[in-house]
């Protein structure tokens, strides 16, 4: 009886771990036959990625980007709110940025007096002579009605004097004596405004504004020239109180708009190193 061996030379290669085991078809050449693609299925994979994409930009991009929700499942998410904030704070920058363009005009004509060195020097000093007398004077300047009077007799032709649209309230000597200028506005519900002050690069202005009783938000931004820059901004705001030191000379200021339902009282009240206020 005769033996047989086992020839190791034409054993089977074991399949790898990570191959599947069962029988793969295979063509005369050896390579593995895939799925056939066909005109219908091609049709019916592009009418599946179709509705796909509509699906997700139905329930979730519009929603989040536009606050458009068709179906209510975007507000269930709160995609829809998201929606809603991104769409008024666009329309809130425009409105910003509209009323800065309209800014414009009176900023560049007032652009060549901020950036004479003699003036603002002059300016400086009659206004530290107006603080000082001021000071030992106390209650009676605050009396005078033309205390603002000298600086604004020291400007160059062509500059504005500072105007407002509506009486201040109802101050005391002592406060008068305090502040250079206080103006008072009243917003209606989404209405806007701008107010800066013509001032040389390092001055300083002191302010103090309030929505007397309610909320404003506001940015306080400065340009002059080629130059632009935001110092601060923020939202529903009762008042603020602190110091302007412009980073370059131009005009530099704040710009309000009531968010709120109801009228807005905007009191703003400036003093300092600044040669004019702008106003409406």
């Amino acid at each position: 009886m005769q033996r047989k061996y086992f020839d190791i030379a034409n054993a089977p290669a074991p399949p790898l771990r990570a191959e599947p085991r069962h029988d793969r078809r295979r063509d005369a050449e050896g390579h593995v036959r895939g799925v056939e693609a066909t005109s219908g299925g091609l049709i019916r994979a592009t009418l599946g990625s179709a509705a796909a994409a509509g699906a997700i930009l139905v329930l979730f991009w519009l929603p989040a980007e536009y606050g458009i929700d068709a179906t209510g499942l975007g507000r269930a998410m709160g995609l829809t709110q998201m929606g809603e904030i991104k769409q008024q704070l666009y329309a809130e920058a425009a409105a910003e940025d509209a009323a800065r363009a309209a800014a414009q005009a009176p900023a560049a004509a007032a652009a060549p007096l901020a950036a004479d060195p003699q003036v603002l020097a002059r300016l400086a000093a009659i206004e530290r002579q107006v603080a000082a007398i001021a000071a030992v004077i106390g209650a009676e300047v605050g009396a005078a009605p033309a205390v603002p009077e000298p600086a604004a007799a020291a400007l160059p032709a062509g500059a504005t004097a500072p105007v407002a649209s509506a009486p201040a309230p109802a101050t005391t000597g002592q406060d008068a004596a305090l502040w250079r200028d206080e103006v008072s506005y009243t917003l209606a519900p989404g209405e806007g405004i701008e107010i800066k002050l013509a001032m040389a690069e390092g001055a300083r202005a002191a302010f103090a504004w309030t929505a007397n009783g309610a909320v404003l938000n506001y940015d306080t931004h400065g340009e002059g020239g080629a130059n632009r820059i935001s110092y601060e901004q923020g939202r529903a705001v009762p008042e603020q109180t602190g110091e302007l030191v412009p980073a370059f000379a131009g005009n530099h200021g704040w710009f309000w708009r009531n968010r709120t339902d109801a009228p807005v009282v905007l009191t703003l009240r400036t003093r300092g190193d600044y040669q004019a206020m702008r106003a409406p």
